[in-house]
């Protein structure tokens, strides 16, 4: 009874929004916050993924791997040299440690 519970009270939360707003476009000022999520969760994922090992923070190989690849794709915006030179760093690091 508490799961199906659970999944009624999500499936209500939800469905409010729509139900809400029907067909209605929504505010600039709420469009633009939504736009600005995407990169903010990436930018989370991407500093849990280089720093966390575990349950704790560290740096190492990893870490090397994605702030090399990060310059790239900043200084180029070429994902694939991003993702070549993180590896690349990420192997060497490993080697040499």
């Amino acid at each position: 009874m508490l799961i199906g519970g659970c999944a009624l009270v999500t499936a209500a939360i939800k469905a409010a929004g729509p139900i809400a707003l029907g067909g209605r476009e929504l505010p600039d000022r709420f469009t633009g916050v939504i736009a600005l999520m995407a990169p903010a969760l990436l930018a989370a994922l991407v500093v849990t993924a280089a720093l966390a090992d575990g349950d704790r923070l560290s740096i190492g190989p990893d870490t090397a791997g994605v702030t090399a690849g990060g310059l790239v794709a900043w200084g180029t915006e070429s994902i694939i040299g991003c993702v070549i030179v993180a590896a690349l760093v990420t192997a060497l690091v490993r080697a040499i440690s």
